[in-house]
Parts: structure tokens; C-alpha cells; sequence
């Protein structure tokens, strides 16, 4: 077996969560010992198509010619297209009717959660919906001293100075205009947003509460992944306001750092995360601000060995087992 992992237009997701994704899925065939290749015009059994462009389509339908199975990964919903960047609300049911169009050219489709996939049935797709973590390197994101140690001399962070940090694009869906509005509530905590969007894309709204002058607001721009867990491993909190995912990377990413974290109680973690065992959860902002006096002043229980312990069971050793049972049945 011989896997063509085809993500066309690389460069515009390289920096998401898709892009992450498909360096997992790298790791996890490297784990496995099954050959692999990112060239389409190298020899391939079956073509792991991860993105949702024109080029990808076209892939699937060249694969199909060959008589190639084809797997989709469905990254993407309507759902968490909506709120996202400029004109993404009116143009979300075409957006729904294009992927709809592209996943149907696979055999198989895989997608993050078990969330992802009751969305994903409701769509009336014709091949078989599996759903697959994307998986995370939890002994790269192993909390240490050391790495908590650069980020906060980086950044020129006191000791004694509480940080909350959270990651994405500067998307409404991600949260961001609340990220600001705490960063504005709590003067006497550091905030920092990791990511970077082009602002010929964000909504006027973000881009207005952007603008602001907030002494404690930082927003460093998109940092590669090393200096990530730096981020993870010198901060008192992960905050991941998140209105919609199909799964969260970074939120994987977090727990396996062993950062304290609050999330937006929403369906997708309803049934996953436990509040008070592996996150803490809150709904309206002045619960938010709440929560967040509490966490990083330990006035509430520690619970990252809990939610460790949940990124362990999507760490790429178990994910890439799993992978390989799918591509089993994506030959036959």
C-alpha cells in the first residue's frame, strides 16, 4: 500500500489546523511504516485528499480515472464556516453545496469527532462517514520548565505575572471579540493571541475590537510549533472561546501540555469534556471572567492530569492504528 496525502493549495491552510492535521497524518504513516508521498505524479494505492479547493477536486477525479480510492477528510462544515471571514455568512450555503459536491467524489470520508460526523450525516453524503481524531504529539507537548522559561523571557513575562493565552484565527467563530472584552476586564493579567489572518479578510467588527488600545492585549502574530508549547508550557490558562470546531487542535495540544483550560460549553465538548474533570466550561462572558479569577488564581482543583489524560488517547501511536483499519476498508 501507497498513500498520495494531496493537499492542493498547501500554502493557504499551511497555518491551520488542516495544516497541522496533515503533518500528523505523516507521522502517523511514518509510525506504521507504510510508504507514502505528497507528489501526485509518484505511484500511489489511494489518495488521502485533506483540503477542499478546485486543484483537490480535480485530484479526485484524475484518482478516479485511475481506478485509485479515494479518502476525503472532512476538516470542514458549514457549521464552522459560518462566522469566519468576511461574506462567510451569506456565501455559507454555497460553501455547504461545494463540499457536499467534493466529499461525495470519495469512497470514504473521515472526520475529526463523532460531533463532525452527525453534521456531516445530515448533509445526505453518499460514501461511509468514519470519524478519526487528527490526532497530536503528546511527548512533543510534554510540559516542561525549560520551555516555560523561554517563552516568558521572550516575551518579557514577570514570574509573578498571570498569563492566558489562546490560539487561532482572528475569526468571531473563534471568539476573539470575547478574548478582547476579558483582555479588557482583567488589566492585571497578560493576554496573548497566537495566530495570524490577513486582515483583507476579517470582518469590520474584529478588526475595530483589534484596534483597541489595551495595555495587557498582545497579539504576536502566527508562531511556528516549538515556540507554541513554549506558549503552552509558561502560561496559567488556555482560553478557547470557540463558538464551532470539528475537533480543536490546539485544544489537544494544550491538554497534552498540561495547561489549565476553560472552554466555551458547546455541543462538540459536551459528551468529551467533562466540565470540572478535564476542562472547566462557561457560557456568558461575566462567567468567563469568573472562571478565569479562579483558575489562575488556584482557587478551583487542578484538573490537568485529567485532560492529560484524554490527549493521550489522541496521541498519533493509537490515531495511526485506527488510520490504517480505514485505509483497509477504503481498498476493498
Amino acid at each position: 500500500m501507497k498513500v498520495l496525502l494531496y493537499a492542493g493549495s498547501l500554502n493557504l491552510v499551511d497555518k491551520s489546523g488542516i495544516g497541522q492535521a496533515i503533518r500528523h497524518q505523516k507521522k502517523a504513516l511514518e509510525h506504521l511504516n507504510i510508504a507514502y508521498t505528497t507528489n501526485h505524479k509518484e505511484t500511489y494505492d489511494i489518495v488521502h485528499i485533506n483540503t477542499i479547493f478546485p486543484n483537490s477536486l480535480f485530484m479526485s477525479w484524475q484518482a478516479k480515472r485511475k481506478g485509485k480510492k479515494i479518502i476525503y477528510y472532512a476538516h470542514s462544515t458549514m457549521e464552522d464556516f459560518r462566522n469566519s471571514f468576511i461574506g462567510s455568512n451569506i456565501i455559507a450555503p454555497l460553501f455547504k453545496r461545494w463540499i457536499t459536491y467534493c466529499y461525495n467524489k470519495g469512497d470514504l470520508i473521515i472526520t475529526p469527532t463523532e460531533y463532525a460526523k452527525s453534521i456531516l450525516d445530515t448533509y445526505g453524503l453518499q460514501p461511509p462517514i468514519y470519524s478519526l481524531s487528527n490526532g497530536l504529539d503528546t511527548q512533543f507537548f510534554q510540559r516542561n520548565n525549560e520551555a516555560s522559561d523561554r517563552f516568558r523571557k521572550k516575551y518579557h513575562i514577570a514570574p509573578n505575572e498571570k498569563v492566558v493565552i489562546s490560539v487561532g484565527h482572528f475569526m468571531e467563530r473563534k471568539g476573539i471579540d470575547d478574548f478582547i472584552a476579558l483582555a479588557k476586564q482583567l488589566p492585571t493579567y497578560q493576554f496573548y493571541w497566537f495566530g495570524h489572518t490577513s486582515m483583507n479578510l476579517v470582518p469590520r467588527k474584529i478588526k475595530r475590537a483589534m484596534k483597541q488600545k489595551i495595555p495587557n492585549l498582545h497579539f504576536p502574530g502566527f508562531i511556528n510549533r516549538e515556540e507554541l508549547r513554549d506558549a503552552y508550557c509558561g502560561s496559567d490558562l488556555f482560553l478557547f472561546l470557540t463558538h464551532e470546531e470539528t475537533e480543536g487542535i490546539v485544544l489537544l495540544e494544550a491538554l497534552a501540555a498540561k495547561i489549565p483550560v476553560l472552554v466555551r460549553d458547546i455541543p462538540i465538548y459536551q459528551d468529551w469534556l467533562k466540565p470540572n474533570v478535564h476542562v472547566y466550561k462557561a457560557k456568558q462572558l461575566e462567567s468567563f471572567k469568573k472562571q478565569i479569577i479562579r483558575i489562575v488564581e488556584n482557587e478551583v482543583p487542578d484538573l490537568t492530569d485529567q485532560g492529560y489524560k484524554l490527549a493521550l488517547e489522541k496521541d498519533i501511536s493509537t490515531i495511526s492504528s485506527k488510520l490504517m483499519d480505514i485505509y483497509q476498508l477504503g481498498e476493498r
